[in-house]
């Protein structure tokens, strides 16, 4: 099985490129100073020499240093892609068809790859790792079959695939956020629980379900704040709360003042797949630096995708704890924030000067 390890060295990434190895590709790619050009390691192209040859981590590196990409480089990138892609849609094929959800070596077995390549293709083409996937895909069926009025709750669990009752159960809570009857009668069984505070940046609000910070809004209006709870759970009791809330309410307000300090209280994360790869992703950007909506789009395996992402950023209910503060256009200048665009510049200030 190839680790990122195995490319570590100059001479093992000369091994590879003269292996063609298909495996390679993606650890780095290697440029020919008497051409100007960069390939992948698996390339088709003659072969150079060893002397005209260095090599660089990624294609992004290469073309800082003054590279361009061989045209041959583009047309093998560009059947790669759509081979990689085709792999990747038919385990996708095979999870959703599957009745328990099929192993990481079956799957990379099933496409012709090893557990380890393939896992890594899997990742970068759908921003998900297989076994997340296939909770997302049974979480969206076990969804539907419980959208059903025809349906009792015990054939919505055969129906989304589980072959028992107990692992339903155990699994529920993760796949819905809430209990199944809850879920069934529109969340009216969740409890939020929340407080409204005063920081810095204005109005606070913080709300917590029973898995954890499930809303962080900032605003002008306190009672503008609680109306955008309502609207956000419309069928979950919400409920006011007094002293014994203090203490979440100032960690976040420490959180607001000091935004590159962190927020250690769990988060009750509820939103699409594609929603929760964009926010997973908004949460990996360090404090004091930003990405570009294109550049999230790419991280999370759909390039042409930024709409998408910025329709996630905007759409956000956790301020500050899931960054979106840190997003900003390609050319560097701040784009809408949910919370105002002076809010989003102060947070980022903030952050800079820490």
């Amino acid at each position: 099985m190839n680790t990122t390890l195995a490319y570590d060295t100059e001479d093992t990434r000369w091994a590879a490129v003269q292996a063609r190895d298909v495996a390679a590709d993606g650890h780095f790619v290697y440029a020919v100073r008497t051409t100007g050009v960069y390939c992948p390691p698996s390339s088709m192209a003659r072969s150079p020499k060893r002397e005209n040859v260095e090599f660089f981590d990624s294609a992004e590196a290469a073309e800082a240093a003054g590279y361009r990409p061989s045209r041959r480089a583009r047309a093998d990138q560009t059947s790669a892609a759509a081979e990689r892609a085709a792999l990747v849609a038919r385990a996708c094929r095979v999870i959703e068809a599957s009745q328990t959800p099929p192993s990481l070596d079956d799957l990379a077995q099933e496409v012709g790859m090893s557990p380890f390549h393939f896992h890594r293709v899997f990742k970068a083409e759908t921003g998900l790792t297989p076994k997340a996937y296939s909770s997302a895909y049974r979480a969206r069926k076990l969804r539907g079959e419980l959208s059903s009025p025809q349906a009792s709750i015990t054939d919505a669990i055969y129906g989304a695939g589980f072959n028992s009752n107990s692992r339903f159960y155990e699994a529920a809570d993760d796949l819905l956020g809430m209990r199944a009857r809850d879920y069934r009668a529109g969340g009216a069984g969740a409890v939020i629980r929340f407080a409204v505070g005063q920081c810095s940046l204005g109005a606070i609000l913080v709300a917590q379900s029973q898995r954890g910070i499930c809303a962080i809004l900032l605003g002008d209006d306190p009672e503008r704040l609680v109306r955008d709870l309502q609207d956000q759970f419309p069928k979950a009791e919400i409920i006011g709360c007094d002293g014994e809330f203090e203490d979440w309410i100032a960690q976040v307000v420490g959180l607001i003042e000091a935004p590159a300090v962190g927020l250690h209280l769990p988060l009750d994360v509820q939103g699409t797949a594609f929603q929760e790869r964009v926010w997973r992703a908004l949460r990996e950007i360090p404090p004091g630096t930003t990405a570009s909506y294109t550049e999230i789009a790419r991280r999370i395996g759909a390039p042409k995708a930024v709409r998408a992402v910025a329709q996630a950023c905007a759409t956000n209910p956790i301020a500050v704890a899931i960054p979106c503060h840190r997003v900003v256009r390609r050319d560097g200048e701040l784009a809408g924030y949910r919370w105002g665009v002076d809010r989003k510049r102060e947070l980022l200030r903030r952050e800079l000067e820490a």
